[in-house]
């Protein structure tokens, strides 16, 4: 097993070379605009007297106007801690606004007339569901949902979502929330055109994030994506032998789809898997298909699951 794992970081290697550069566009030219709002910083540093100044510069983040439920909020212990930790992980938001802007200009070189929305940050009590959200013109980020997976907040949450609670992850996160907006919605319930829409989606990540890594991207660590590359043909065999293709039974999601400690095939593997392997698949799959065809990625988000399938010439190496 040792073996196999090294040899799956090599493989890992000379891939992510290959990935880069069909990927390595010249970016230079585009301009992409990068403004950041930090509500995090104005409600939990104000007063209660300074809150009507806030609530009309951040209508949008005011549901209701009971101002005694957002000062107790404002001055709440658990809150204000939470915004500690906030702070000294991003005093600044240098590194962040650089990593925007990267990605702005290279969602820009394939949809030219992608609008870049106002970025506000804010603090929602770890609301991992909803760590990045795309309104329009306005995208949200939780900034608490980002502390690293060594944070005391996190003390109590299972590994699998920790990792992923990372500065690292953040960028990911939010190609992966706009990528949502240039993918066309699919009703097909079956199982294979679910992991290929997935598929499509961690394809996006592939030409707007080129420098980051596949395990980043799919929120695995080194040693995951080394145990999926090596075991892909078993895998998908798997999901043959089982007659999985064409099920619509959604228990599959959660098996294989959806975040998870790892994925359950029912056998003694289950330990060593990583959950999301019908992603990796879905992901491998759309990769083959753009490789012996050639048309755009405005094009593949907007192509039938099916057709993708039929065409992408998938055949894992054993």
């Amino acid at each position: 097993m040792r073996i196999r794992i090294i040899i799956g970081f090599v493989l890992i290697g000379i891939f992510s070379c290959s990935k880069k550069e069909k990927f390595d566009v010249d970016t230079s030219k585009i301009n992409a605009k990068v403004t950041i709002k930090r509500f995090e910083q104005a409600f939990y540093k104000a007063s209660p007297s300074e809150l009507p100044k806030i609530k009309k510069e951040y209508r949008y983040l005011f549901p209701h106007d009971i101002d005694s439920i957002w000062i107790k909020k404002m001055q709440d212990k658990d809150e204000q801690e939470l915004f500690a930790a906030t702070q000294t992980v991003y005093p600044n938001l240098d590194v962040v606004r650089k990593k925007l802007k990267a990605l702005f200009k290279h969602i820009k070189y394939y949809y030219p007339k992608f609008k870049e929305p106002k970025i506000v940050t804010i603090n929602s009590n770890v609301d991992i569901e909803q760590k990045v959200v795309y309104a329009d013109t306005l995208l949200f980020i939780s900034l608490d949902a980002y502390l690293g997976m060594d944070s005391k907040i996190y003390q109590d949450y299972p590994t699998y979502i920790k990792q992923n609670l990372t500065k690292e992850h953040l960028i990911v996160d939010v190609a992966d929330e706009l990528s949502k907006a240039i993918l066309f919605r699919s009703n097909d319930r079956r199982f294979i055109a679910k992991i290929i829409q997935e598929g499509k989606k961690m394809y996006a990540l592939d030409a707007f994030l080129p420098k980051e890594t596949d395990a980043n991207k799919i929120g695995y660590t080194n040693e995951q994506l080394a145990w999926v590359k090596e075991n892909e043909a078993m895998i998908w065999k798997y999901f043959l032998e089982k007659k999985m293709l064409y099920e619509t039974s959604k228990g599959l999601d959660k098996r294989f789809i959806m975040y998870a400690p790892f994925s359950k095939f029912y056998l003694d593997i289950d330990s060593e898997s990583p959950g999301r392997v019908g992603v990796w698949i879905g992901w491998q799959i759309v990769r083959s298909y753009m490789k012996h065809n050639d048309i755009k990625l405005s094009e593949l988000m907007r192509l039938d699951n099916e057709e993708i399938f039929k065409k992408s010439k998938y055949r894992p190496k054993k």
